[in-house]
């Protein structure tokens, strides 16, 4: 048996297990979320009706674009249900610190809480979830250009990442009805004591606060990083 018969003797199970796929992912309760399916709502014809408010700063400005492009998709938005409104914010965190006091690197956490209103003379709230995106860029002082670039490039992506997720869970709302989960409060804090410092009146260790990651911010160099007392 030469070569070639071996190869199309292989594929043949295999043509066969992939005809069978769609069949076994339908059978397990797969459903596409934006594939069209007798008496459900068409999502890709809802996600044009939604109207993105305007986002202040550089930021908002990306995150509305991207948002306005994913939810319009392949045509023309037109908006007369829905109204979005989102509140973004990034945090930078300064990493790799080097002896001059410098970093090397520079991470973006970006968050986003969003909230779906109806257009109508009293509107109502109908879904809000929150979203959250990490990323980072190096930091080339001796380069400016380089530095601006990659700081815009960063925070882009940032803005795509947020857009992303924000249209998954809208669609996904518009198909089950029910909110996305919101962000849940954050559990106990992380201290750390800061041992250069000095204690204060009630013989108190100043402590620094662990971040989201529990990463003390003396640690980082981040600039989000605040002190607190002992709790």
């Amino acid at each position: 048996m030469n070569h070639t018969a071996f190869m199309l003797r292989l594929a043949r199970p295999l043509s066969a297990l992939l005809l069978l796929l769609p069949m076994t992912v339908g059978g397990c309760g797969f459903k596409p979320l934006y594939g069209e399916q007798d008496g459900q709502t068409n999502i890709s014809a809802e996600m044009k009706e939604i109207y993105v408010n305007n986002i202040p700063e550089r930021l908002g400005q990306q995150l509305r674009l991207a948002l306005q492009e994913s939810m319009s998709q392949d045509g023309p938005e037109d908006p007369h249900k829905y109204r979005l409104q989102v509140y973004p914010q990034v945090s930078a965190e300064a990493i790799d610190i080097h002896n001059d006091n410098t970093t090397g690197r520079q991470r973006l956490v970006g968050r986003a809480h969003w909230a779906l209103f109806s257009v109508e003379a009293t509107p109502r709230l109908l879904a809000q979830g929150d979203t959250t995106t990490m990323d980072g860029y190096t930091s080339t002082y001796e380069q400016y250009f380089a530095l601006t670039l990659n700081s815009e490039t960063a925070y882009g992506r940032v803005a795509q990442t947020l857009a992303s997720q924000i249209t998954q869970q809208v669609a996904a709302w518009l198909r089950t009805g029910s909110n996305p989960l919101t962000q849940q409060p954050q559990g106990p804090k992380t201290y750390y004591p800061i041992p250069t410092a000095i204690p204060n009146s009630n013989n108190e260790t100043p402590m620094d606060v662990g971040g989201d990651d529990a990463i003390p911010a003396m640690a980082t160099g981040r600039s989000s990083g605040t002190n607190d007392s002992a709790p």
